[in-house]
């Protein structure tokens, strides 16, 4: 009977290297020329995902698919997913936007771009924090790690690189508090509902990156 072969430490630690260099690349490959040249590229996503997770034996508590945790991790995500919804809330109702607007926004937008953020915090989290934290010995340095990788794939937008580096840090440092990325996606999706409200439409551009950055009118 053939034995099932699993990767020894040395090997999984040349694994979670190689998807803190493959994941980030293929994103930036991806956002920069593949959906204008090779749209279907995008497949190559899932499949490196799902083998990394079967190579890494992850479960649905280490990637953070999980609700046992909901109460302790919504609690942590609210006091910093609150502080940004009051701020830019606040901006944007100091730009004279109506409140009925506001609220509208997020209604409209929510549920449809939790679907998108859900997918962001597989990649961001469940891939490449978790292959950070079990590279670096420094809480700080996994997340510091993660914040830079999501910032990067929001380049070149003025508004959302920053916005997404300190959001990137947060949410990996929480992650790593207590793994749950549906309290995470729901958290970023409010956010990225009223980010179009608080900034002007010529700073943020309807919150495109890469070349449709350059692209919107």
């Amino acid at each position: 009977m053939m034995r099932e072969w699993k990767p020894g430490p040395r090997a999984l630690r040349w694994l979670s290297i190689a998807d803190l260099i493959g994941i980030p690349f293929l994103i930036l490959l991806y956002i920069w020329r593949w959906q204008f040249t090779h749209f279907r590229m995008w497949l190559i996503f899932p499949i490196w995902i799902v083998a990394s997770f079967v190579l890494h034996r992850d479960t649905p508590k280490t990637l953070g698919w999980r609700a046992d945790n909901l109460k302790q991790a919504g609690i942590e995500a609210a006091i910093f997913f609150g502080a940004a919804i009051g701020l830019l809330l606040a901006i944007a109702f100091a730009r004279g936007t109506p409140h009925h607007v506001a609220w509208r926004a997020v209604g409209e937008h929510l549920w449809s771009y939790f679907a998108f953020c859900l997918l962001q915090q597989v990649a961001l989290n469940s891939v490449v924090n978790n292959r950070a934290i079990s590279l670096f010995s420094r809480p700080w340095a996994s997340s510091l790690f993660a914040g830079f990788v999501f910032a990067s794939a929001h380049w070149p937008n003025p508004v959302l690189v920053p916005i997404t580096l300190i959001g990137g840090v947060a949410m990996a440092w929480i992650f790593r508090r207590n793994r749950n990325i549906l309290t995470l996606a729901f958290g970023q999706a409010v956010v990225g509902s009223l980010l179009a409200l608080a900034f002007p439409a010529a700073w943020v551009h309807n919150l495109r990156v890469g070349p449709g950055y350059y692209r919107w009118k």
